[in-house]
């Protein structure tokens, strides 16, 4: 005959601290947990709404300024650290952690239209409208610096007088060599008072300048006459060029996939394009009811943030067609420059009403550091979500978002302008001879003309 005998080792239970959790033996057979699904989906759904019950995303606002912020940029070389210019001429380096001035930087008469700061973080370039490129040495923080003040005015290094206004800057990834945009694209280097190189190819006002990261001869730009140009130092000469139906006002290459940049546009949507195929866009990102004034890559490439007229702040997935998170304050106006911060932990707005914003890039995440079993039961919050997104409770949920009235009656006027745009089209082609009316997809139909 044949006996099971049951054992047990008093080291399997025992616990070794006093400290420790009790031990919980669990059998994963499926054979006996005939619920296990149904059980899991109840688990989404409650983690569905948690996470909408925690989502808290405004940190603070800096305020300092004293007009309208139409540009930031972030120091790749300090993580805290970012710098923001104003209409007024006005610059400042802020201290993220504690949310105030480090240093002002006083010298431009006009508004302030381009930050760019080198790789090494080291000196600021800026550029406005009163013609003047300038070249300022950023402040060197210590691990011992606690007295964070505002009063400190720094005298800048260079200024260079040229003949027309400037709308736009960046600098050149591991170079002393600066793009500026204007009436043309100018390459400047930090030693020599007058551009390198200018560039010309029949363009309205320059309004947007960006160089690749993975290439550092080549930079993109985006002009007033609603094209988009992609120009190759190297050859001395632009390599490609097209045309859209409205203007993009701002340009930014996706730092994992070089070769991708994305464009926000006059007409509220941003277009993804492969900088090899031209003719179409391989992405569009809908959403916001009014022009995007800025965009700006997260450092893992995966998604992008945008700042719109509607005065909201959209993250977009590097690959949707939808926001996947929308902010908005009662107090906030026209969002006209955002950044993503250099961990992709949290993104900060410059909008008209003279605020900086600090919000975080996931609206419920938990801040502070976080135990072990906190992080592996966020982890399982997230994967049990992620899967049973599909299911029609628990998308309701995650894709739900409180809208400012403007924005709601806005989005709902535009789906409805849309429809009507399509009814007239069907009717159209079915009043026509066949193959008379050509059907293009929106991502082909928004551009006019490859050069």
């Amino acid at each position: 005959m044949k006996v099971n005998v049951i054992s047990r080792s008093t080291d399997e239970y025992t616990k070794e601290r006093s400290q420790d959790l009790q031990r919980v033996f669990r059998n994963f057979d499926p054979s006996i947990r005939t619920q296990e699904k149904a059980v899991e989906y109840v688990r989404a759904c409650n983690a569905a709404k948690l996470e909408k019950i925690f989502a808290r995303p405004f940190v603070g606002a800096m305020d300092g300024h004293i007009d309208s912020i139409s540009c930031m940029a972030k120091n790749p070389n300090h993580l805290t650290r970012i710098f923001s210019g104003s209409m007024d001429g006005d610059i400042r380096l802020w201290d993220i952690a504690s949310r105030r001035t480090v240093c002002q930087f006083p010298g431009h008469q006009g508004a302030v239209q381009g930050l760019a700061v080198s790789t090494d973080g080291r000196v600021l370039v800026s550029c406005g409208t009163d013609s003047t490129v300038r070249l300022w040495g950023v402040p060197v923080s210590t691990l011992l610096e606690e007295d964070v003040s505002s009063d400190k005015s720094a005298v800048p290094l260079e200024t260079y007088v040229w003949k027309n206004a400037f709308r736009a800057v960046d600098h050149q990834w591991n170079f002393d060599r600066f793009a500026t945009g204007g009436a043309g694209v100018d390459i400047w280097n930090h030693n020599r008072s007058a551009p390198e190189q200018s560039f010309e190819w029949g363009t309205d006002t320059v309004v947007s300048i960006k160089f690749n990261p993975g290439q550092p001869d080549i930079l993109a730009t985006s002009a007033s006459d609603r094209s988009i140009a992609i120009y190759d130092l190297r050859m001395g000469k632009p390599a490609a060029k097209f045309i859209m139906r409205t203007r993009t006002n701002s340009i930014s290459w996706n730092p994992m996939e070089p070769i991708n940049f994305t464009a926000a546009n006059e007409d509220s949507n941003c277009y993804s394009f492969d900088s090899r195929k031209l003719n179409e866009a391989k992405c569009v990102h809908k959403d916001h009811v009014s022009a995007v004034m800025d965009i700006d890559y997260s450092p893992t490439g995966r998604e992008f943030v945008t700042g719109s007229y509607d005065r909201t702040v959209r993250i977009f997935q590097y690959n949707g067609g939808h926001s996947r998170e929308i902010y908005h304050t009662k107090r906030m106006q026209r969002v006209f420059c955002v950044k993503f911060s250099c961990d992709a932990s949290y993104v900060i707005s410059g909008s008209d009403d003279t605020n900086l914003r600090l919000w975080k890039a996931k609206a419920s995440e938990q801040l502070g550091v976080l135990l072990p079993r906190e992080q592996k039961k966020h982890e399982y919050n997230e994967a049990v979500k992620n899967r049973y997104k599909h299911l029609p409770e628990v998308k309701r949920i995650v894709r739900h978002r409180h809208l400012p009235k403007p924005v709601y009656k806005a989005a709902a006027t535009l789906r409805e302008m849309t429809e009507s745009r399509r009814k007239k089209h069907e009717k159209r082609k079915a009043h026509s001879a066949p193959g008379s009316v050509i059907e293009e997809p929106l991502r082909k139909r928004k551009i006019i003309k490859v050069e």
